[in-house]
C-alpha cells in the first residue's frame, strides 16, 4: 500500500508543477522569468526589473525532474529539447538562474538531495588508473577537429592569461605559457614533466623556446599521436617523449614538474598519492608548477551534469583541501597566485569561436551534441564569473630557498634559449 502511494505521489504531475511553482516563486526574485507549463498554462516569476527569459517545458515528467535534481535536469532538458529558450537565449536563462539562484536560493538550482551528493563525493571521484584512463578518454578522445574549431592554434584547453586587456585568445594563451615558464625557472638542458600534457602544446613550447628535454605523459591515445606529430613538425621531436601513462606510473626524478588543468581530473582522494608523486619525481632543488580550476569558497562537490556528460571524476579544489595535502607530503609553497576573470573571457573567446563554426562542428556532431557543448561553456563561464570559481597556481618545491626570495624574476625578460 506504502508503495503504491508513493509511485502515485511520483506520478502526480500536479503535484510537481505546485513544487516547482514555489520553488521559483523564492528563488526569482531579481528580473523576470515566463514559464509555458506542457499544459499551455503560463506563470511569470520575478519582480520584473532587470533582466528577462521566458521558457517553455514540453514534458510532464520535467517539472519532477528540476524539483529532485535542478542542476542535471536543466542541462538535460536544454540538450533534448524538452526546455526551449525564447530565441535560443541560453546565456541569458542561464545567467538569469545562476544570479537569483547565488542570491536568493541558497547558491543552488533547488535540488533536494544536495547533502548527499556532497557526502557521496568520495565514491564519485574515486579515480584508479583503470578509471582515470576511462574518463580521460571520455573527454579528449573526441575528434580533435572539433577542439581546432574552437580552441587557439596551439591547441590551449586550459585558462588563458590576459596579461594585457587587448590581447586576444591566441596571445594570451601565449602568455599564458610564458608566465608559467618564468614560474618553472627553466634553464637549457632541464628535464621536465609536463603532467596531463594534452595535445603537447605546453611541452613543445618549453623544448623549442626554452632548451628544455621534456616527457609529457597523458591518457587520452588521440593526444598522444596528435603530440607526437606535432613535436616533429617542431623540430623537437629530439626533446619531447610523449608517454602513454598514468603519473603515478612514473619513476623517474626531473628537474622541474608541470601540471596545467590536469589537477582537476585527479578527484579528491587521489590527492594525498597526487602531491606524494609530485616529491617522488622532483629533484630536491626542483620546482613544480600545479595550474588547476579552484573555488574561492569553501569545499563543495561538481555539478552533477558536468560530472556525468563532461568531466567524470573530475573536481575543483577548495584553497584549504589543497593545501592540506601539499603540506602533509613535505612540499614547500614557494608561491600561491590567483587567477580572476581570465577563465571566464577565455570561455567567452571558446564561445565565440564554437558558434562562428557551427556549421563545421555539425559536420563531425549531431545538433543534441551542440547543445550539449554550448551549454558546458555558458554554464562554465557563469561558474566562473558568478559562482566563485577561480584559477590557483601553486609552486612548490622540496626546499625553502630553491626558488627566489621575491618576485623580481617574474618581471624579468624571459631568458628563452636560441
Amino acid at each position: 500500500m506504502e508503495c503504491s502511494l508513493i509511485v502515485e505521489a511520483l506520478e502526480d504531475v500536479t503535484l510537481w508543477v505546485s513544487l516547482l511553482d514555489r520553488l521559483l516563486t523564492k528563488i526569482i526574485q531579481e528580473g523576470e522569468l515566463a514559464v509555458t507549463w506542457p499544459d499551455g498554462r503560463c506563470s511569470t516569476y520575478g519582480r520584473g526589473k532587470g533582466p528577462s527569459s521566458a521558457i517553455t517545458l514540453h514534458d510532464k515528467a520535467l517539472p519532477r525532474k528540476l524539483v529532485m535534481n535542478g542542476d542535471l535536469a536543466l542541462g538535460e532538458a536544454y540538450m533534448d529539447e524538452t526546455l526551449t529558450i525564447s530565441q535560443n537565449d541560453l546565456r541569458g536563462f542561464v545567467s538569469l538562474i545562476v544570479r537569483n539562484a547565488n542570491n536568493y536560493g541558497g547558491g543552488r538550482y533547488g535540488t533536494s538531495v544536495t547533502g548527499l551528493r556532497t557526502s557521496l563525493r568520495r565514491i564519485a571521484q574515486y579515480n584508479p588508473v583503470h578509471i582515470a584512463r576511462r574518463n580521460a578518454e571520455h573527454h579528449y578522445d573526441l575528434s580533435t577537429d572539433l577542439y581546432e574549431l574552437f580552441l587557439d592554434h596551439d591547441l590551449q584547453y586550459t585558462c588563458a592569461y590576459f596579461s594585457d586587456p587587448g590581447q586576444n585568445i591566441e596571445e594570451a594563451q601565449e602568455a599564458k605559457k610564458a608566465h608559467i615558464a618564468k614560474k618553472l625557472l627553466i634553464e637549457p638542458g632541464m628535464t621536465v614533466m609536463d603532467i596531463g600534457c594534452g595535445w603537447g602544446g605546453m611541452s613543445i613550447t618549453l623544448a623549442r623556446d626554452y632548451g628544455a628535454k621534456v616527457v609529457g605523459v597523458t591518457l587520452s591515445k588521440v593526444q598522444l599521436e596528435y603530440a607526437k606529430r606535432r613535436a616533429e613538425a617542431a623540430g623537437v621531436g629530439n626533446m619531447v617523449e610523449f608517454r602513454l601513462i598514468d603519473y603515478r606510473e612514473v619513476d623517474e626524478e626531473f628537474d622541474r614538474i608541470v601540471v596545467v588543468g590536469m589537477m582537476e581530473h585527479v578527484g579528491r582522494p587521489q590527492y594525498p598519492t597526487f602531491f606524494r608523486k609530485l616529491r617522488e619525481n622532483l629533484k630536491p632543488d626542483g620546482v613544480a608548477l600545479v595550474h588547476t580550476i579552484g573555488r574561492s569558497t569553501a569545499p563543495g562537490r561538481t555539478s552533477p551534469w558536468i560530472h556525468k556528460y563532461i568531466f567524470p571524476g573530475g573536481y575543483a579544489p577548495s584553497m584549504s583541501e589543497a593545501m592540506k595535502e601539499i603540506e602533509k607530503q613535505d612540499l614547500v609553497t614557494t608561491d600561491v597566485e590567483v587567477w580572476r576573470g581570465h577563465y571566464a573571457r577565455t570561455l567567452q573567446c571558446w564561445q565565440e569561436k564554437f558558434e562562428a563554426n557551427l556549421e563545421s562542428i555539425r559536420d563531425l556532431y549531431d545538433d543534441r551534441f551542440l547543445r550539449m557543448w554550448r551549454y558546458y561553456l555558458i554554464v562554465s563561464e557563469m561558474a566562473f564569473s558568478e559562482q566563485g570559481l577561480v584559477v590557483f597556481q601553486f609552486q612548490l618545491s622540496r626546499g625553502q630557498m630553491v626558488v627566489p626570495v621575491t618576485r623580481d624574476y617574474l618581471c624579468k625578460t624571459s631568458n628563452q634559449s636560441g
